[in-house]
This record gives C-alpha cells, structure tokens and sequence, in this order.
C-alpha cells in the first residue's frame, strides 16, 4: 500500500481538486472508462484511472470508495467534476501518460511497497 501522496510524487501527478485528501491509502487500482465495468469491478481503496472527466466519474469513485481518480492523456475535468470531487473528498489527478504507461507505473509501484 502506498498513500496518494507518495504516488503523486513518485509520477509528477498534477492534483486538480481535493489537495487535503492525499494522505490516503491506495489498495490497488482499476483502469476503465466504462462506468458499469468499474462499479462492477473495481474495489474500496482503489485508485481509478480513466480518460472521462465528467461528473459521474466522482459518483462512482464516491459510491466504489476509490482513494482517488487519475485521468490520463493530460485530460482535464470539467468543473462541475472538480467541485462535485471537493464535496465528495475524492483527489483527481492529472497524467499525460497514456492508461496503459500510467497503470504500469501505478503497478509497479504499489507491488515494490506491498
């Protein structure tokens, strides 16, 4: 495990939204854009690495539990996802890398601190 913060770190994550939150534990991950495949799959403790930037991402980043969301291909959320993101407490961040780079890192390092 590993918090928000070491990983922010650890890759040049640019934090968008909910900056007081990186102190929490990252479990594990999920990379996805399908919002009905990530509610079925992902898990609490998870960080969630998507391309959406709408505010139904923070819904399900809420209702999952996710420690936090990246969005990859230097996206940006909207901001009404950035202020529904502050009210719920879930940090999004931002990665230009693509899914498949950002998730190999993210993998890479949670399995060299577990």
């Amino acid at each position: 495990m590993m918090k928000i913060e070491e990983i922010v770190q650890a890759l040049g994550l640019e934090v968008k939204c909910a900056k007081d939150c990186l102190d929490r534990e990252v479990t594990g991950g999920y990379t996805g854009d399908l919002l009905s495949d990530v509610m079925g799959n992902s898990k609490a403790g998870y960080i969630w690495i998507t391309r959406q930037v709408h505010q139904n991402i923070v819904a399900v980043a809420s209702l999952k539990e996710h420690s936090a969301i990246i969005l990859i291909n230097s996206s940006q959320p909207t901001a009404e996802t950035m202020d529904k993101a502050e009210a719920e407490k879930i940090p999004i961040m931002v990665s230009d890398l693509p899914a498949f780079e950002i998730s190999g890192k993210i993998y890479n390092l949670l399995t060299a601190n577990s």
